[in-house]
């Protein structure tokens, strides 16, 4: 395993402001993807934090990413929100319609945002925390480029097609947050178990001729494995209708790699907010009540069990290799120097 770098918030968001701006980011991009990353890596999986975060530092600055984007939101119907996000990140996007998402569903119960033409979305978790904390229930799903088999030795035609769920359980009880791939495992963890040289467990990826394997770096050649077989398949289906279907975005089989070439990979995301019935009827209380039955007989619940001690304590732990990309691109902005913007030539300014 490789050495960890200690930060406290302020040092961590500093740090990730100055790589942001260095990479050409406009400031409201930077804010919107340095609050989901804080977000990120106090609450879901380490890989979906900091490391993540590199992804898109080198998506600003090889073009993959509109540094200013101008997102775009129109309302179909009055429960339906959808959103262009110009080829910037889907958070942006997201930031900007989410006070008209939360006046729509308390309004009339139920409310649908779903975006296209948006960077990866990091992590899914994200979206349906921001609405638990307001009391809402959460339901998001989203693709990205293709990358998994719907069964060994077929052709790659899902993305790992993420799907995320929140259950608010009060003001003093983090909410239920349901957080995971329809793939045996996220693209991220194979990445950096190839970067650590490690070996990856049995299920979760074939190399490119199809055969099962244990190499990460044959592994990134070959395809991710649906958990569960056939079922883990259909979830990811579920997960391609909701987010590339309901928002027009390109499905994965069409859609660029989000980590190489210059073009957007344009992917959807779609969340569905559900307002958890009148207070009077005491629905999270009583939801309350129920994690509480299933922590007493040793039930692992998401988002509950075991919060992360670092978003606690206010410090992250950050992968010594990731910390000094990201601080060797945020010494860009103060040495005054551009970063990479011969890559973005022809991007809107």
């Amino acid at each position: 395993m490789s050495e960890e770098i200690l930060l406290k918030r302020k040092d961590a968001e500093e740090l990730a402001m100055k790589a942001c701006l260095a990479s050409g980011a406009a400031r409201a991009s930077a804010r919107s993807l340095v609050d989901a990353t804080l977000s990120a890596a106090s609450h879901g999986p380490p890989t979906l934090g900091f490391p993540h975060f590199v992804d898109y530092l080198d998506g600003f600055r090889e073009g993959r990413i509109n540094r200013e984007p101008k997102p775009r939101l129109d309302r179909a119907f009055p429960a339906f929100l959808v959103s262009d996000a110009d080829r910037g990140i889907a958070q942006l996007g997201f930031d900007l319609a989410f006070k008209d998402l939360l006046d729509a569903v308390r309004s009339l119960g139920v409310a649908v945002f779903t975006q296209t033409n948006s960077y990866t979305t990091g992590e899914l978790g994200y979206y349906v925390r921001r609405l638990c904390n307001e009391g809402v229930i959460g339901l998001a799903a989203t693709n990205a480029n293709a990358m998994m088999v719907a069964q060994a030795g077929g052709p790659v035609v899902y993305s790992t097609n993420p799907m995320a769920f929140g259950f608010p359980l009060g003001e003093h009880t983090p909410p239920v947050i349901i957080d995971q791939a329809s793939s045996a495992t996220a693209f991220v963890n194979v990445v950096r178990a190839a970067e650590e040289k490690e070996p990856i467990p049995k299920g979760w990826a074939v190399d490119s001729g199809g055969n099962a394997t244990e190499d990460a770096e044959e592994a990134l050649k070959g395809a991710l494995l649906p958990f569960g077989g056939r079922k883990g398949a259909n979830v990811a289906l579920l997960v391609e209708m909701l987010s590339a279907g309901l928002s027009g975005g390109p499905w994965s089989l069409d859609t660029p790699d989000f980590r190489s070439g210059t073009t957007s990979p344009a992917v959807g995301l779609s969340v569905i907010a559900i307002m958890p019935g009148p207070r009077a009827d005491g629905r999270i209380e009583r939801a309350l009540r129920q994690v509480e039955r299933l922590q007493e007989k040793s039930v692992f619940v998401p988002g509950v069990t075991g919060v992360n001690s670092t978003h606690t304590s206010g410090e992250f732990s950050i992968p010594r290799s990731v910390y000094e990309k990201i601080a060797t691109i945020a010494k860009t902005a103060l040495d005054g120097e551009p970063s990479n913007r011969k890559h973005c030539d022809g991007y809107p300014k």
